[in-house]
């Protein structure tokens, strides 16, 4: 049953919101599977995926950032904000070219 407080009408990252739960549960199953002493293949795979689905929240935040805070920043007309949105959009790719 899914949380009314997290709607897509009340929360701005609902859709990575959604991943990162899926995320979790997957990560609490591969943490048993470890306790359980599963077979390595079996948990490297289930990590595997784990990661996979932070990828695809982080990509799910920095589109909204782009869609929301970038597009807001434009539209206010302000270098300066522009000029922020920018430096941070560098910032991240920074980060993600070292990943």
């Amino acid at each position: 049953m899914e949380d009314r407080a997290f709607s897509k009408e009340n929360i701005k990252h609902y859709e990575a919101h959604k991943t990162l739960k899926t995320a979790q549960g997957h990560l609490n199953a591969v943490v048993k599977m470890i306790e359980n002493n599963r077979y390595c293949i079996d948990i490297s795979t289930q990590l595997m995926a784990v990661v996979s689905l932070l990828k695809k929240a982080n990509m799910q935040i920095l589109s909204k950032h782009m869609e929301t805070c970038v597009k807001d920043a434009v539209l206010s007309k302000s270098k300066e904000n522009i000029d922020e949105k920018i430096e941070e959009i560098k910032e991240v790719i920074k980060y993600l070219n070292k990943i």
